[in-house]
């Protein structure tokens, strides 16, 4: 299947068409440095005419091109440059290790891949030199003799494929979800028209671009709207508390995991900085949570920090965002909010039927122009993740008063213990009210009695012990006892992907590979 048809005049516009109409604005800040939107195009029309020239081709015609570049501008304007030239965007990891790059690679099968030389090392031991690589700053800062002014550059329909993003891996071998840039726009649009995005928008990138949250939440809903992003090298909390009291930010996107280390670093600054710091980060419009739970505890300190109640929100590799809590009006701690505009979301039982207006716990399941065109080479997959045109999310919610409450996976945070079925999500937000424990994760394990077994793995508070027996009877006082954990271990960390999100498979092993509690 392919979606190489010339312009309609009814088709949506493109990420990379949509710029000129910002020229002379900032677009992105990075390196200490700023580029105005006519010098991204300028640059990425030269990086597009590169590609074209080394395939010796007019068009990639969909060819998939896969790219090794830390955050910032090159980042930026290759990605930007393979959509230019016809070609699908493969972004990688910088965090992952050869071995999940080499699987990434082999499953995407691309023309070529991009490097930045601080990888270079790393994508041949990935690829045993068996695949075409490229310096990326070769690209961007190589002269050649190109009219940037006037390139021969093909017409992009919007129905044709513009990235492959690879899910996360936490219910199995990572899997390369492919976007239309039609798609994209969708996922954009319905952002930017619930968040109220606009051009004097200013906002900090924190987050890996291989991954949804910080490529369209922040970057491309920010590049759409003519607003300024500025992308910070890596996450330092020191640095994110300075850059977010100059006053000048309006919107901050991030996942729990760095707005805890954020509250830690709060926490210990001296009284000025902790002054500082809030009075800054209280002057923001918008704050968001996404990528894993948003633990209670966390969102209250950070209120209490800030005066800013984060916004929690839900979505998926496969779907971009599909449910928010409001821009403005009362966000409930816990849940995940209303359908973003344009994207439909029902619950349905075991059997696929809809829900309705019931309570009943089912699973969610999302229709709209944002959802995804398939998983890379894996028609099979593709065909078995739809039911009747709907995304088959994987993911159990409740709503109550319109508001969806996510429950957790079927593969991992759903429990099946003595006839009952049991939220991880819901038992693990208890416990950590408990003044001792840090963080945890809840899984189930098997066990030939009860079917599933409640586990949980704990991180301690660095000031003090924790008595087994006391644990569970305070435990008792907020639990059923069907959901009260059975098994126990302590753990200095918990095992987390590149998003902060926790990885319940290697958490089960805790429990299976070992007979100590």
């Amino acid at each position: 299947m392919t979606h190489l048809q010339t312009n309609s005049n009814d088709k949506p516009e493109t990420l990379c068409a949509r710029a000129a109409q910002h020229s002379q604005r900032i677009a992105l800040i990075a390196e200490n440095k700023s580029t105005s939107y006519a010098e991204l195009i300028k640059l990425s029309s030269i990086v597009a005419q590169q590609l074209l020239s080394i395939l010796n081709t007019e068009d990639l015609g969909e060819s998939r091109v896969a790219y090794l570049v830390p955050p910032g501008l090159d980042h930026v304007v290759i990605q930007w440059g393979i959509w230019k030239a016809g070609g699908v965007a493969v972004p990688l990891a910088v965090s992952h290790p050869p071995a999940e790059l080499s699987h990434t690679l082999e499953d995407s099968d691309p023309s070529f891949v991009i490097v930045n030389s601080l990888y270079e090392e790393k994508i041949q031991e990935a690829t045993d030199g068996d695949l075409l690589v490229i310096d990326s700053s070769e690209l961007v800062d190589g002269n050649f003799n190109l009219d940037p002014n006037n390139p021969e550059l093909p017409s992009i329909n919007p129905e044709r494929r513009a990235m492959m993003i690879y899910t996360s891996g936490t219910t199995g071998k990572p899997k390369g979800a492919v976007v239309t840039h039609a798609i994209l726009v969708a996922q954009i649009t319905s952002l930017a028209e619930a968040w109220g995005w606009e051009k004097n928008d200013q906002i900090i990138l924190v987050l890996p671009l291989h991954h949804i949250h910080g490529i369209v939440n922040v970057l491309c809903c920010a590049l759409w709207t003519g607003a300024s992003c500025q992308i910070l090298p890596n996450f330092d909390p020191v640095d994110t508390w300075n850059r977010l009291s100059k006053g000048d930010l309006t919107l901050f996107m991030a996942v729990p995991t760095i707005y805890m280390l954020l509250i830690k670093t709060w926490e210990s600054a001296k009284p000025r900085n902790r002054s500082r710091w809030s009075q800054g980060a209280s002057t923001l419009r918008l704050m968001v949570s996404g990528s894993a739970a948003l633990p209670k505890t966390a969102l209250e300190r950070w209120k209490t920090i800030t005066g800013q109640v984060l916004l929690e929100r839900y979505g998926m590799t496969e779907i971009g965002m599909a449910l928010s809590n409001p821009l403005h009006g009362e966000r409930r701690p816990g849940y995940v909010g209303t359908p973003l505009p344009r994207v439909r979301v029902r619950r349905v039982d075991e059997n696929g039927e809809e829900l309705g207006h019931s309570t009943q716990e089912g699973e969610l399941e999302v229709a709209g122009p944002n959802v995804f065109l398939e998983y890379w080479r894996n028609p099979k997959m593709t065909e078995d993740s739809f039911r009747n045109g709907w995304f088959r999310t994987g993911d159990m919610a409740t709503v109550d008063k319109g508001d969806y409450r996510l429950l957790g996976r079927t593969s991992v945070d759903i429990i099946k213990t003595g006839g009952f079925k049991v939220s991880a999500l819901e038992i693990e937000e208890v416990l950590r009210q408990h003044q001792l424990v840090s963080d945890c994760a809840v899984v189930g394990i098997p066990d030939e009695d009860w079917g599933e077994l409640v586990a949980v793995a704990i991180v301690k508070e660095s000031s003090g012990e924790i008595e087994l027996n006391n644990m569970i009877t305070w435990a008792k006082k907020y639990l059923a006892s069907y959901k009260t954990p059975r098994e126990f271990r302590f753990v200095t960390k918990l095992p987390r992907n590149a998003m902060g999100k926790i990885q319940k498979e290697q958490v089960k092993l805790l429990f299976l590979d070992s007979s100590e509690t």
